[in-house]
């Protein structure tokens, strides 16, 4: 299976098969594979487990702007000066350890982890984004996880599995990465932090990006906003009430609600994606503090 970067470098073409860690891989119940344009910054090199980095992206820069305003607007961010010196301070602790962020995906998930990977020159994965693309879209995949949903899961494993075997990377992971211990233990192969965001707040965006707009769906309808909302608000309710415990087993958890609470904000629309990826840094920087410590601890005397 082929692995590929969320942000574009210099497209290169490659057979899916030289970029796969085993053969066991090519097992997956995807389609047949063509070459691939792979729009990363990682190359191949002459052994199949082996990636060297090429020249990094640059990003565009993007006015600060707040991160529930849709998961399809996700935007190109640019870090300010402070988040960049944070991500500086604690990046010879961090050793280029990966970092996974869980939690139910959203636009504030989305751009955080791309700020995260601005900010410590790491690179940008959604671990779903690449089952998408591998199956050979998005219908594609719904179709495959429909039809064969073991196999569907055996795919997200798969993901997990070459992602956890690089370093340097910041990954968006699906909520298959909490639904096994098999892929809880990958994510131990790097830090963990659950990006919690209020059911309320996600509903909302949900709404904005998929909801019919007044024109077309009329609020007199039968299914008004309200009604809409609350059935969205319910099905996100029961999603993380089955999701919750593989979230509780993060490294960390950076809420938003109590993120807008130390900030002094009246509400939590008010937080940025920014304001989320600095409280993020403090959570890996405490976490790779309590490490040295324990590494300290543990030498003999």
């Amino acid at each position: 299976m082929v692995i590929r970067a969320i942000r574009v470098a210099r497209p290169l073409l490659f057979s899916p098969s030289l970029l796969s860690p085993s053969s066991s891989s090519q097992s997956l119940s995807f389609p047949p594979a063509k070459s691939y344009a792979l729009s990363t910054s990682w190359r191949a090199t002459s052994s199949p487990c082996e990636w060297a980095l090429c020249r990094r992206p640059r990003t565009r820069k993007s006015s600060r702007a707040h991160g529930l305003s849709g998961a399809k607007m996700s935007i190109e961010l640019e870090p300010s000066l402070a988040v960049k010196k944070k991500a500086l301070e604690i990046s010879v602790g961090l050793k280029g350890t990966s970092i996974f962020l869980v939690g139910i995906n959203c636009a504030m998930k989305t751009n955080l982890g791309k700020l995260l990977a601005d900010a410590l020159k790491y690179y940008y994965f959604d671990s779903d984004n690449l089952i998408e693309q591998a199956a050979g879209g998005e219908s594609a995949a719904k179709s495959f996880r429909e039809r064969d949903k073991e196999g569907f899961c055996d795919c997200e494993t798969e993901v997990l599995k070459q992602l956890s075997s690089m370093g340097r990377l910041v990954v968006c992971a699906g909520d298959g990465a909490v639904q096994s211990s098999t892929n809880l233990a990958y994510l131990r192969h790097g830090i963990s932090i659950w990006i919690d965001v209020p059911l309320d707040s996600l509903a909302n965006e949900i709404l904005k990006t998929e909801a019919p707009s007044p024109e077309t769906q009329p609020m007199s309808d039968s299914n008004s906003f309200s009604e809409v909302y609350a059935q969205v608000l319910g099905e996100l309710s029961v999603r993380y009430n089955e999701m919750k415990g593989g979230y509780g087993t993060a490294d960390a958890t950076v809420s938003l609600q109590r993120v807008a609470s130390q900030l002094g904000y009246e509400d939590s629309d008010s937080v940025s994606p920014e304001d989320m990826t600095m409280e993020a840094l403090k959570e890996i920087e405490k976490l790779t503090r309590v490490k040295k410590m324990m590494e300290a601890a543990a030498r003999p005397f």
